[in-house]
């Protein structure tokens, strides 16, 4: 995406999103919009240094955001999953480690806590 688009979906969807997650599709109907974002191929905190091969996708999930010009706005997420090659181990991300991280905002930490617990 262009620098410009960047900076306008930024501004629409919480803060910090487009650090972990990218824009995968989007589309107007009748029930409003419907933004799906899909978790970027970055290894988890902790797990830099290890070998991991990605291992797809947990089951989408959605959420009702906040709305965007008088519509509803509703946002999907594709959590992705890895495998530590070595151990066999399955992970994901730990969404509590990165709210206590400085890249994202508080609003942001208690958005991803209502979303994946």
């Amino acid at each position: 995406m262009s620098e410009v688009s960047d900076t306008l979906l930024s501004l629409l969807l919480p803060e910090g999103i487009l650090d972990y997650f990218e824009l995968t599709k989007a589309h107007k109907d009748a029930e409003g919009f419907h933004i799906h974002l899909q978790e970027k191929d970055l290894a988890p905190e902790g797990y830099e240094r290890k070998a991991l091969e990605s291992k797809g996708f947990l089951p989408e999930s959605v959420v009702q955001d906040f709305p965007i010009r008088g519509q509803k706005a509703f946002l999907y997420f594709k959590r992705r999953r890895w495998r530590i090659i070595s151990s066999g181990f399955i992970i994901t991300r730990n969404w509590e480690l990165v709210a206590k991280g400085t890249r994202i905002t508080a609003e942001f930490s208690a958005f991803l806590k209502g979303i994946f617990g």
